[in-house]
């Protein structure tokens, strides 16, 4: 299912509105980069040899893992990679939730949440 860059960082928006207020506050440094295929770095960090496998991926450190060393380092980023996301899903309705579950995977990795914390929040 394709989708055009606008509608799919339109939808990438809509599943950001969806945290919560209480959590957007801690969202400000953040940025999220919508690209259609990660890099070989971006794939050898989290130990992925076909780049078509990764569908996000968050770069920075958690927020369980900051300390006042932190203060005044690059923003994190959140990559959404649009190719390897549409290519997995059939229909508009698919494409959608496969990216508001990716968002929120994603951002849930900022918050500090574990591969099995995200996979318990149905977020896997």
């Amino acid at each position: 299912m394709q989708m055009a860059r606008e509608e799919f960082e339109e939808c990438v928006d809509d599943a950001l509105d969806q945290i919560p207020a209480s959590f957007a506050p801690h969202m400000t440094n953040v940025l999220i980069e919508v690209a259609d295929m990660p890099n070989a770095v971006q794939c050898k960090s989290v130990g992925i040899s076909n780049p078509r496998n990764l569908l996000g991926l968050y770069s920075g450190v958690p927020m369980t893992h900051r300390s006042v060393e932190h203060s005044g380092r690059m923003p994190d980023r959140i990559y959404i990679y649009q190719a390897n996301i549409q290519r997995i899903c059939k229909t508009r309705e698919a494409l959608v939730e496969q990216i508001r579950k990716t968002v929120l995977h994603e951002v849930g990795h900022h918050f500090g949440l574990s591969e099995e914390d995200l996979e318990q929040l149905g977020y896997g």
